[in-house]
């Protein structure tokens, strides 16, 4: 596999990356979330080396991916001694992803709503 750095990808990543912040990723998942949708699958240190985070940062953003259920792994054997590779990709498509975050977004807002709602009324009846 070739190693791709985000900054080879272009600063449409960057945005990208902005965006999935913007409704509520954290910065870590929203850049490997970004960088595993500009490749077809990487390994750990792949997605370290591309989304630009460190070894601890991925880690604990693909526990939150294979939480979700975004993503998929799988082991391929190292050539050599040692561990085999964890070679990771997106399980679920960006469209259905966005779709999810989309849903999540417009569940909060009602609750918030909810929330203000429930003040009003309390105020009006004190």
């Amino acid at each position: 596999m070739r190693k791709v750095r985000a900054a080879e990808l272009g600063p449409d990543i960057e945005e990208f990356t902005a965006m999935l912040m913007q409704v509520g990723l954290r910065r870590n998942v929203a850049k490997v979330l970004a960088y595993l949708s500009s490749v077809k699958e990487a390994t750990s240190r792949e997605i370290e080396i591309g989304s630009d985070l460190r070894q601890p940062e991925v880690s604990i953003a693909m526990s939150e991916l294979r939480e979700l259920g975004w993503i998929s792994e799988r082991d391929e054997k190292n050539p050599g001694k040692g561990r085999p590779y964890r070679i990771y990709r997106l399980q679920s498509s960006m469209a259905q992803i966005i779709e999810l975050l989309e849903q999540r977004t417009h569940q909060e807002r009602a609750e918030i709503r909810g929330r203000i709602a429930l003040l009003r009324s309390l105020m009006q009846a004190g």
